[in-house]
């Protein structure tokens, strides 16, 4: 008799002992919340009556080095799924160049964050069980926080895995866990460019290769535009901003420094006269009830931003020294009382023109769930080459990196529900993912 089935009964058997005592942990932890219905105690937080301070802050020091530890732990599970998951695609007989493709995907929707963040934390992963043992060690004691790894780690990340390891052994000599995480990654830092200085101007160069500019969603209605740059243009563009600022409160300008900084700022990257003259399409939803009515205070939405308060929305609408474009959306009610965009103020092979602009207000950012990416792809759900028509509900918007990962073996997905155009994504694992677009105002 084969030993295999015997072997696999005994894995499977071990796996639900670990699941099983995870769950026990997730119970406890929740078991210290309050009930929601029951108000705020105010003897004590803790379902458990009174507890002396003492022991709070002895709890927060356990439940901070035990959410550590389960990062190590995590850490280990996710380079073993990778190392399974292309051993898998190896055999499935994938192209050399996708082998990898969909890995940290699947880590992504498991984790309830973006795809982007699930690769970060799968290079992360890798680098550290496999290249740093002593700093796993220290994570899986609690003795560093999950964070201070993934800034040592990446302070790492361009040397060879030999170098690599060479200096994690060096690391182990000095004061790690009285460390801040400022301190440790500079520490990792200098032991890394004194193993190899060649690697480390290799990375300077690459890092000013890489230079770019993003904006991402601030609260109360602003933005946070970054610009990556080499530091001596940073330092220059900056005295420039100052040195524009100085000059106009020289000139008795009311503003402060700050707000000429960012108007001044503002012009010139449009070229306009001032920072509010903008003359770039800004798409704002906002019910007609909301445009007309002054009292009406229904807040407006910038897809993929974030919602402005109605007053705000009217105003940039009317403001005389920009340009504005109307374009009518409509929508219907859906079985469950929501509602989609369902048509715009016109069939093809390609997503182009109104069904493009339609699927682009009804979608805001990438469909895939968790990921917030701008829409770069208009894909097919029913592919186009499988009899697929090009319609807005047949139609998804997603980032170019969800395009291709779909496209890998045991990715399926399906519209479920038309009415309120809900996807479900299942992953090779069999796990499944539901997407529906974002409710429009």
């Amino acid at each position: 008799m084969s030993a295999a089935p015997v072997i696999e009964a005994a894995v499977a058997a071990a796996s639900d002992a670990v699941l099983g005592r995870l769950e026990e942990m997730l119970t406890w932890s929740q078991s210290l919340i309050p009930d929601p219905a029951g108000g705020v105690d105010q003897v004590g937080f803790t379902k458990d009556g009174l507890v002396a301070d003492a022991t709070r802050i002895d709890r927060i020091a356990t439940l901070e080095r035990l959410q550590a530890s389960l990062e190590a732990a995590k850490a280990v599970e996710m380079v073993a799924f990778a190392q399974s998951q292309t051993a898998e695609q190896i055999g499935l007989g994938v192209h050399p160049r996708a082998i990898g493709r969909g890995i940290a995907d699947q880590i992504a929707l498991a984790s309830h964050i973006s795809p982007a963040e699930g690769t970060r934390r799968l290079h992360t992963a890798r680098d550290l069980v496999l290249d740093l043992p002593h700093t796993l060690t220290l994570l899986s004691r609690g003795d560093l926080s999950g964070w201070t790894v993934r800034c040592v780690t990446e302070k790492l990340s361009h040397l060879d895995r030999t170098t690599r390891t060479h200096v994690d052994t060096a690391l182990t000599a000095r004061p790690l866990a009285r460390m801040s995480t400022k301190e440790a990654a500079a520490c990792a830092q200098r032991l890394a460019y004194t193993a190899d200085p060649a690697a480390a101007m290799a990375r300077a160069g690459k890092a000013r290769t890489d230079r770019r500019v993003t904006l991402r969603p601030a609260p109360d209605t602003m933005s946070l535009l970054t610009g990556l740059l080499p530091v001596e243009q940073g330092v220059a563009c900056l005295a420039a901003l100052q040195a524009a600022a100085s000059q106009s409160k020289a000139d008795g300008d009311p503003r402060s420094k700050g707000q000429l900084m960012a108007d001044t700022l503002v012009a010139r990257l449009t070229g306009q006269a001032t920072a509010e003259n903008v003359g770039v399409e800004v798409g704002i939803q906002l019910p007609l009830a909301a445009l007309l009515d002054p009292n009406d205070s229904t807040p407006a939405e910038i897809p993929g931003w974030g919602c402005l308060p109605a007053a705000l929305a009217r105003e940039l609408i009317t403001n005389t020294e920009a340009r504005v474009w109307w374009r009518r959306l409509f929508t219907r009610p859906t079985a469950d009382g929501g509602q989609q965009v369902v048509d715009l103020d016109r069939r093809r092979r390609r997503f182009t023109g109104w069904l493009a602009e339609l699927i682009r207000w009804r979608d805001w950012t990438c469909r895939d769930p968790y990921c917030d990416a701008p829409i770069r792809h208009l894909d097919h759900l029913h592919r186009h080459h499988d009899g697929g028509p090009t319609t807005p509900t047949n139609g998804r918007g997603v980032c170019e990196r969800g395009n291709y990962v779909r496209e890998m073996p045991g990715w399926t997905i399906r519209l479920a529900d038309p009415d309120t155009h809900t996807v479900i994504t299942t992953t090779p694992t069999g796990h499944r993912y539901t997407s529906r677009p974002p409710q429009p105002p």
